[in-house]
């Protein structure tokens, strides 16, 4: 009969070398919370929207606004001066680029202005002045520096980003 009661008894649970019981369930424990945790985590991460890609998403300049240009219609034609060796002409159409639309409209309102401190800029040039590509530019770049001036003085903005020759003839 004792072979009985050994059979309805329930095992007790397995005991280490140092007598504690075994907890066979403390490990899928452990792994179940881990993957709980590294879960959570992910979600955290995409719903705050990639962390760091974010921070350089929104980093990134934007693209600049579309140019918007004036012509200075018609085109200026002035005398150059110089030594008399019979008259020399200048004749060059303008363009002002400008990525805001208030500062067109400011531009279109200070034409005559903008043409009058023009003419008198380029009817100072001597044709030597202007015989090559460096002289054209920095004739460009003086003309630029008066039309900023002048819409400094008149709005509190340069207004005009650019100046464009878009013809230039010299005779």
């Amino acid at each position: 009969m004792a072979a009985a009661a050994d059979k309805s008894r329930t095992p007790e649970p397995a005991k280490e070398a140092t007598g504690k019981p075994r907890r066979r369930w403390l490990l899928p424990l452990l792994i179940a919370l881990f993957a709980a945790g590294a879960a959570g985590g992910a979600a955290w991460y995409f719903t705050q929207g990639g962390g760091q890609a974010t921070a350089k998403k929104e980093a990134a300049p934007a693209p600049p606004a579309p140019a918007q240009y004036f012509a200075l219609d018609p085109a200026f034609v002035v005398n150059l001066s110089g030594p008399i060796d019979g008259p020399r002409y200048l004749q060059v159409e303008v363009q002002l680029m400008t990525r805001d639309p208030l500062a067109l409209q400011a531009l279109q309102t200070h034409a005559p202005a903008i043409r009058a401190k023009l003419l008198m800029l380029f009817s100072q040039v001597e044709p030597a002045q202007i015989a090559d590509r460096p002289g054209k530019e920095k004739l460009q770049a003086s003309a630029l520096a008066e039309v900023r001036k002048l819409m400094k003085a008149e709005t509190g903005k340069p207004c005009a980003d650019e100046l464009l020759f878009t013809s230039f003839v010299t005779q």
